[in-house]
């Protein structure tokens, strides 16, 4: 008889106790949960590594919309990844508890998970995309699926503000490896504060003529894909 399913207050828990021991552990990324649970024997490492990074205060239907998409193009060879970050660059933690996060976030595997796809539901230390990429690659357990990043466009505009870096090397040594491993999915949400689908993806295009002058390299905007959300 499977068991019965934890209450809303019992997974807050469980997930407290995953942070404390995530915190203690001086780890850059952990997988706390995994939908379905994993089995004695592992399956085989993915092609894709789909990850969708957000506060996930709380988990939105544009949120599964963007994954299931996502996953749908990779194909049954892909694993999906909900990375919550204890450390965000541009957002305040509040209001909902991690753990709380956690649990809606598990919830939301479940609604997503589809066999043989797997969707694990982890934490990160890191604030950037470019670290984020790097811990994950270094846990282990990923092979050397490629990482595609899910995103929209306004983090894509974040994501080459130079204000970002302003260390050693630049943005060419934070993103370089980061477009080496990874690629970004971008959706395109037209609105006031960012445009027109056909401005967001001449944005894009244009970055061809600019990343030069920031420190990047223009051929990092092939590893970018626009969609329509």
């Amino acid at each position: 008889m499977p068991d019965a399913p934890m209450s809303t207050k019992q997974t807050a828990a469980r997930f407290a106790n995953a942070l404390r021991s995530f915190s203690a552990s001086g780890d850059a990324f952990r997988v706390l949960s995994t939908v379905p649970p994993r089995t004695e024997t592992p399956p085989p490492p993915p092609d894709s590594l789909i990850v969708l990074d957000s506060s996930f205060n709380p988990p939105t239907r544009a949120h599964a919309a963007m994954a299931s998409s996502a996953v749908r193009q990779a194909g049954p060879r892909a694993r999906l990844v909900l990375l919550l970050a204890v450390t965000n660059a541009d957002k305040a933690l509040g209001p909902a508890p991690l753990e709380v996060r956690l649990g809606m976030m598990e919830a939301l595997a479940r609604e997503l998970a589809a066999p043989p796809v797997q969707v694990d539901v982890a934490v990160t230390t890191r604030p950037y995309f470019h670290d984020k990429a790097a811990a994950m690659e270094g846990a282990g357990g990923y092979g050397r699926a490629e990482q595609v990043f899910l995103c929209g466009f306004d983090t894509v505009v974040r994501i080459f503000e130079p204000r970002y870096y302003r260390g050693s090397g630049g943005m060419g040594s934070a993103l370089g490896p980061f477009f080496r491993r990874a690629r970004l999915r971008v959706t395109m949400r037209p609105d006031d504060a960012w445009g027109t689908a056909g401005e967001q993806a001449a944005y894009v295009a244009g970055l061809e003529g600019t990343l030069g002058r920031s420190g990047g390299d223009a051929a990092w905007v092939r590893r970018i894909e626009l969609v329509t959300g």
